[in-house]
């Protein structure tokens, strides 16, 4: 450009000369450009990558490679090709096509100088932590391929200048903040193979002419986005090469468009947890010839299943569970040779079970529980050697349990509950090496219950409401890990095996049969004596019949005498109890007196309270409530603060300095859902702990007033602040505490309905044998322990977990835990009838809670059944239980009304 603009100055003469060499003069000059651009380029590009590291922060130090050489510090001389994250082409000299910096935890703002990169066509800084909006300078980055920032902390909306990217074959925005409109700019993307814009906040209907103009597009993730409300587009049955389609958890409604049939590729679809409604489309099973997994799970379709599912032979898995279908399932299962999870369970199918279902060779999973299905198990199961799982319950199955099925090894649960199978049990039935479950209660079956040595993982055995007869197998005794057995119901004879007491048995019902003789005591200690009614023929102590040889035998005419002695006894015990009691109110009332006042306290916060204010503020008008353990008394204090103290008695079973030492390790205890002990006072006769006051008092308080109504998110935040206080005590508390007493009247609730748990830690301050004689005389908190209670005593966080759960169901149900004597059953035991019935699940959902929460209260029900697990092994943990709870909280958004309709 010099050169001419030089000679705009120069003569026409000298303008003449010049055309006459102008063409070889140009072509050195247009050579030497291209050379010079060229340098220009190989030696810029390290700098350009030096500009976009310094608008990023690094904290691990990743990208330390990413310098100019010291040796050589020559910026031509500085190859980026050996920097971290940098790929480059093989031509000389090289250039960078691919910036891979995925996982670094990079966080910053993405610079414009990447795309000056001329020839950069992977761009990927997924899983970091940049926080922006999408930048529009990425527009400029012409040559890009690859577009991927997922798992980031990006937000706002989606630019239309995306597309720009006429070359993009890959672009994943997934799990971030995304929000707005998906833009029909989209679909000027025509060599897009990839669109990922999954678990976003994107909002209002998916445009038709997006999918429709993608004709490339082999991958498809809209899911997880709840604030879409569209259907699904026509347009994608159009998309011929499309093999995943990724719907789920997302606002879409209507019917699955017949135009799927045409999706002759597609491998993956996932339709569950919408609101889709109506039937599959004509011809659907054998259109989708290529299908390995369909989950069409939690949405409201009906009619039948396609008959032609497995045309192509190609699925894998099937998942149709907790939807409304009904009517029968077509036995061309047999042509799916390669299925390996079949899930219709929660459903209204009836009819014939497929018998060729049983006999596929890759089958691992069957569950169709909560239906009407009858047929009998055919002797062809030995075929399903991979056979992990069967849970059929609560169907009309009927015929004997064959011999074969005892031949699979792999089989580790098998669950056949309220069916009508009957006759005798297989000797072989329980020779998996790894069975762990078999429930068969309420059946018809008959003959002896057979022995079971070889499943030494068993750890649940229900046969209950069956004929079975003769003895309880010894053999159960030398099952190390069974842990739950329900026998009730049968007639069964002859003694308890005594070997039975050594195991751990969180469950042990034998009720109504003929057993007799004695009852190994530790069984009678540790179980419920509803456990055992039924068996007139048993004896031991606690029981109604002692055993024989523990009655003292005593001849009649000795009986006048023994009388007479018996009332001497008694009158002299007497006496002495009301000396002793005269005595001990004496003593107390001196003592009462002599220490009035005086206190020794410890404030963890400036109260201005004095111990004698504490003492004469605690009077009967201010007193709020008594629990196991002492009465709470609230107290308005000068600075216009309220407190909540609780009054204990002091046992004395822990020395002064030992009680200090507890109640320090207490007050440190800092976190926002657990409340803040303030300070405490002591004298030889009471402790006094000084808590922070809750405005609203205790959840099961509010749970049963009249005036307010909890929708399912105020709920929900109380479940996850709950379950976060608890996780804290377990595993971030130093030392590790357990509550032991989680309720609902430990949980407090401040004015916004912040929980805050109360009363842990007590078995410190009170001594833990005192804490354990109070706990077991408190027979309303029985609902809240953990099955294992009865056998187990050691405090563990599986108890801790059990009580949550039973919080969660009243949470869930509306419903008290502790029931009015009028009510003898509790939550839990109506919880499980219910689900066992068909739709059960929705009727134990609050019914005063808006129906367009159903789904998101469906899954915290399933949270909960998981967190009062008989067996405790299969809880779980608190941060489990609050990962799963926090999931469902940017998801509980209510669906319009002309919605869930």
């Amino acid at each position: 450009m010099l050169h001419q603009n030089t000679g705009l100055l120069q003569s026409p003469n000298h303008r003449a000369m010049k055309r006459r060499t102008a063409f070889p003069m140009a072509a050195i000059i247009s050579l030497l450009s291209s050379l010079f651009i060229l340098t220009s380029a190989a030696e810029t590009e390290p700098d350009l990558l030096l500009t976009f590291k310094s608008s990023i922060q690094d904290p691990m130090n990743s990208l330390s490679t990413w310098a100019h050489s010291t040796s050589m510090p020559n910026t031509s001389l500085t190859n980026p090709c050996n920097w971290v994250g940098i790929t480059c082409t093989q031509t000389s000299p090289p250039s960078v096509i691919s910036l891979n910096l995925q996982g670094l935890n990079l966080s910053g703002d993405i610079s414009p100088s990447i795309c000056k990169l001329p020839n950069l066509s992977h761009l990927n800084l997924a899983n970091n932590l940049l926080n922006q909006s999408i930048p529009l300078h990425l527009s400029q980055c012409t040559a890009l391929q690859t577009l991927n920032l997922s798992c980031n902390l990006i937000w706002g909306t989606l630019p239309d200048q995306i597309s720009q990217l006429g070359s993009l074959k890959v672009l994943d925005l997934s799990s971030n903040y995304l929000e707005g409109k998906i833009p029909q700019s989209l679909s000027s993307l025509s060599s897009l193979q990839v669109l990922n814009l999954g678990k976003n906040r994107f909002s209002g209907e998916v445009p038709s002419s997006v999918v429709g103009n993608l004709s490339e597009l082999l991958f498809l993730d809209l899911s997880e986005n709840t604030f879409l409300m569209s259907e699904i587009p026509q347009e994608i049955g159009q998309l011929q090469k499309l093999q995943q389609l990724l719907l789920q958890r997302s606002g879409f409604y209507g019917g699955i468009p017949d135009s799927f049939v045409g999706l002759h590729g597609l491998v993956v679809l996932d339709l569950s947890k919408n609101n889709l409604t109506g039937s599959f489309p004509l011809g659907f099973g054998s259109g989708l010839s290529k299908l390995v997994s369909l989950d069409v799970s939690l949405n409201s379709l009906s009619g039948f299943f396609p008959t032609d599912v497995c045309h192509g032979k190609g699925l894998i898995n099937l998942s149709l569970h907790t939807n409304f279908f009904s009517g029968l399932i077509p036995d061309s299962f047999q042509d799916c040779l390669n299925l390996e999870r079949f899930q219709v369970h929660n459903n209204g199918f009836d009819g014939n079970f497929p018998n060729g279902l049983w006999s596929l060779p890759k089958l691992k999973l069957i569950r169709a529980e909560n239906n009407r299905f009858s047929g009998e198990i055919p002797i062809s199961i030995s075929m399903a050697s991979q056979l992990e799982q069967v849970e059929i319950d609560n169907n009309s199955f009927t015929g004997r349990i064959p011999q074969e099925l005892g031949v699979i090894s792999s089989m580790y649960r098998f669950s056949a509950s309220l069916n009508g199978f009957y006759g005798n049990l297989p000797d072989n039935f329980c020779d998996s090496p790894v069975m762990s479950i078999i429930n068969l209660s309420h059946n018809s079956l008959s003959g002896q219950i057979p022995e079971l040595k070889k499943c030494r993982k068993l750890v649940s055995l229900a046969l209950a409401d069956n004929s079975f007869s003769g003895q309880i197998p010894a053999s159960l005794a030398e099952l190390p890990v069974l842990t739950y057995i329900d026998l009730s119901n049968n007639n069964l004879s002859g003694e308890i095996p005594i070997g039975l007491q050594n195991l751990k048995l969180a469950l042990f019902n034998v009720s109504f049969n003929k057993l007799s003789g004695r009852v190994p005591f530790s069984l009678i200690s540790g179980l419920p004596a509803s456990f055992l009614q039924g068996n007139p023929d048993l004896c031991g102590p606690g029981l109604p019949n002692s055993c024989a040889e523990e009655r003292p035998k005593r001849r009649s005419s000795d009986q006048p005498a023994v009388l007479v002695c018996l009332l001497i006894l008694i009158s002299f015990a007497a006496g002495m109890m009301i000396l002793v009691a005269g005595f001990f109110v004496m003593h107390r009332s001196i003592r009462k007196k002599s220490h009035q006042g005086c206190y020794n306290s410890m404030f963890f916060y400036p109260l201005r309270i004095t111990e004698k204010d504490l003492e004469m503020g605690m009077d009967e008008e201010n007193a709020v409530g008594s629990g196991a353990f002492g009465r709470v008394h609230v107290i308005n204090l000068p600075s216009g603060e309220f407190i909540a103290i609780k009054k204990l008695v002091n046992t004395g079973s822990l020395s002064s300095k030992a009680l200090k030492a507890d109640v320090k390790t207490l007050a440190k205890v800092r976190h926002r859902n657990i409340v803040k002990l303030l300070g405490f006072c002591y004298s030889d006769d009471s402790i006094l702990l000084i808590y922070e006051c809750l405005q609203m008092g205790s959840l099961r308080d509010v749970m049963r007033r009249s005036n307010i109504l909890l929708e399912w998110n105020i709920r929900l935040q109380i479940a996850i602040g709950t379950a976060q206080g608890l996780a804290y005590l377990h595993k971030d508390c130093v030392p590790h505490l357990l509550h032991k007493n989680i309720k609902s009247r430990n949980i407090l609730l401040d004015k916004d309905f912040e929980p805050k748990i109360a009363d842990f830690g007590l078995d410190r301050i009170v001594g833990e044998s005192v804490y354990q004689s109070v706990m077991a005389s408190e027979s309303g908190s029985s609902v809240y322990m953990a099955p294992e209670h009865g056998c187990i005593k050691k405090a563990t966080e599986q108890k801790d977990v059990y009580s949550f759960g039973v919080v969660l169901l009243e949470l869930v149900t509306g419903r008290q835990a502790e029931q009015p004597e009028s009510d003898s059953v509790d939550v839990v035991k109506w919880v499980r009838r219910k689900i066992n019935m068909t739709n059960g699940a929705f009727q134990v959902l609050d019914p005063k809670v808006s129906s367009s929460y159903h789904q998101y209260m469906l899954r915290a029900l399933d949270i909960a059944l998981n967190c009062i697990s008989v067996m405790p092994e299969k809880r779980p943990t608190m941060f489990e239980v609050v990962r799963s709870l926090q999931s469902l909280d940017s998801k509980s958004q209510p669906t319009p009304s002309w919605l869930s309709g």
